[in-house]
């Protein structure tokens, strides 16, 4: 999840495309000849897949030695609508565009205009970490493999859902966000700094990043179903909405979201053709051919192999269910952009992305010279690894093993544990208190040093909160017990319901306020845990 500055993309005519790329048809008659014979049956597999999550609609793309096998589009592109997911429909692909950072890092390198050993400070002079050492010590890789001393998501909230800063803003913030870590200790996802490794390519390149991806990679490897963010999709793109479970039950379509303030960690859309043609070229060590046939590089190996090198280890947790303990790896941990691990004896270098509305995985084998892509629009992660763990299985010739019943089982208990999470939060509720103040006491602004102002004012005969920078995020409180409130947001979909808990001073006014989500299932990016929030003096 994450994103930047400025935004791109000429389209090319697709008749110069089919010169050097593959032709990629929604429904590829041959597909299924190329397939192993332990994937025949494929279309059935994501059918059944999109059955049992509930999902409107997936595209896949599979590249085998150098071919592209399998382009498809299963499903819809909005439920309630009748136009047809293909292989080159748009998702957003959310942190999957991180690699598309690295990879932009890594060529300026080749082009000797910065060293991935580059201290931040000396591109960005106006770089800011919470602790002057980090500040001082803090390299452009460390800005792709999330050591940082940042907590999970830390930060997020200035982005995620869409806010009104800019990039410059959100780079200038992070100044305050805190620190929960030492410094390369240990590993903790972040996208933040993935918009401060945008802003290095930007000063670096001298051009917007939306441009710099455009014409260093996009254009080249003939992407022209890919967009810089939602901001750039045309009137007439085939592109899929997004769905999620409101209330964790009920699905609905969720409005467009852009991260246009840090599309460096997460603003990409792409098809499942475009990311076939991305697959390629990663598993031929950054080699392309041109329009005319002539064999370019977009990066050199030795970058490559950076890149795929594991610099933060990742610790590896024991599967909730029995049934996906086939699928833990012996090593896990994170290079530049991307994941990497082991699965039955092979490398895999692999990402996943997750967005408001739409999740996906990209992974490579790049032993078997193997890629697969699963892009879905609906917000549950266990649909695409079960796919991918299927493709990986048939060409790697393991045993059967139904990955769907795994992945189900393991949406079960997820549900089931944040439900049993739930009713100890009830038990252990006071309903018979009161809150210490009158509710207009609660009323008015508190502010984060990071986020800036939250707003609570008296509607009628309740409370309101309102993130203002964040347009989705308003919510009605409900008194919970003694102090402490649930916000429950108007946009049901968002399924990150919080509690706010004031404290007082001795004289009776609020001294702080701070915040929590209610439900484990809650997306780790609305990192309301972080937020300091005291009143500003009227």
């Amino acid at each position: 999840m994450t994103p930047s500055s400025p935004r791109l993309l000429a389209v090319l005519a697709a008749g110069l495309l089919s010169l050097c790329f593959p032709v990629l048809h929604a429904q590829e008659s041959s597909a299924a000849s190329a397939l192993p014979p332990a994937l025949q049956d494929f279309d059935r597999r994501v059918e059944a897949v999109r059955e049992a999550f509930d999902i409107p609609g997936i595209a896949v793309a599979i590249v085998k030695d150098g071919e592209v096998v399998l382009a498809r589009g299963y499903g819809v592109r909005e439920q309630g609508r009748p136009e047809a997911v293909d292989a080159e429909t748009m998702f957003a692909i959310a942190s999957n565009t991180k690699a598309f950072t690295a990879a932009a890092l890594s060529m300026l390198a080749d082009d000797g205009k910065l060293s991935l050993d580059d201290r931040v400070i000396d591109h960005l002079p106006d770089f800011r970490m919470a602790d002057a050492y980090v500040t001082r010590e803090m390299r452009l890789r460390d800005l792709l493999v999330h050591r940082s001393g940042l907590g999970l998501g830390a930060g997020d909230l200035l982005f995620w859902p869409t806010t009104t800063y800019s990039n410059a803003e959100v780079v200038q913030r992070l100044r305050d966000v805190p620190l929960a870590g030492g410094f390369r200790s240990q590993y903790a996802y972040d996208n933040i700094l993935y918009g401060v490794a945008q802003r290095v390519i930007e000063t670096v390149s001298v051009q917007g990043f939306e441009d710099f991806l455009q014409a260093r990679v996009f254009a080249p490897l003939g992407m022209a179903q890919t967009r810089y963010n939602s901001d750039r999709l045309r009137p007439g793109d085939n592109v899929a909405s997004g769905h999620a479970k409101a209330d964790f039950r009920d699905l609905q379509t969720a409005p467009r979201m852009t991260w246009s303030n840090v599309a460096g960690a997460g603003g990409l859309y792409a098809s499942a053709g475009d990311m076939a043609r991305w697959m390629q070229v990663q598993l031929d060590g950054g080699v392309y051919r041109d329009a005319d046939g002539n064999e370019q590089r977009l990066f050199t190996a030795a970058r490559q192999k950076a890149m795929w090198s594991l610099v933060t280890p990742m610790p590896i947790a024991e599967p909730r269910v029995e049934s996906l303990k086939p699928a833990r790896p012996n090593f896990l941990g994170y290079g530049e952009g991307w994941m990497l691990s082991d699965y039955r004896g092979q490398k895999l270098v692999w990402h996943t992305g997750g967005w408001p509305g739409m999740v996906s995985r990209l992974t490579l084998v790049p032993d078997r010279k193997l890629g697969v892509v699963v892009l879905t629009n609906q917000e549950v992660s266990a649909a695409f690894h079960a796919l991918t763990l299927q493709v990986l299985d048939a060409y790697l010739d393991a045993p059967a093993h139904d990955w769907l019943a795994a992945y189900r089982e393991l949406v079960a208990k997820n549900h089931g544990d944040a439900d049993a999470n739930w009713r100890k939060l009830q038990a252990a509720r006071d309903a018979r208190s009161k809150p210490s103040l009158p509710l207009p006491r609660y009323a008015g602004t508190l502010r984060d040093p990071w986020y800036g102002d939250v707003e609570i004012a008296r509607e009628g005969k309740g409370l309101v909160l309102r993130f203002t920078r964040t347009p989705e995020l308003v919510g009605d409180l409900s008194h919970w017990q003694q102090d402490t409130f649930v916000v429950r947001w108007r946009e049901r979909w968002l399924n990150a319901d919080a509690f706010i808990t004031f404290a007082l001073k001795p004289d009776g006014g609020i001294r702080e306020a701070r915040m929590q989500a209610i439900s484990p299932l809650t997306d780790f990016s609305f990192d309301f845990h972080d937020l300091r929030l005291a009143p500003v003096a009227r």
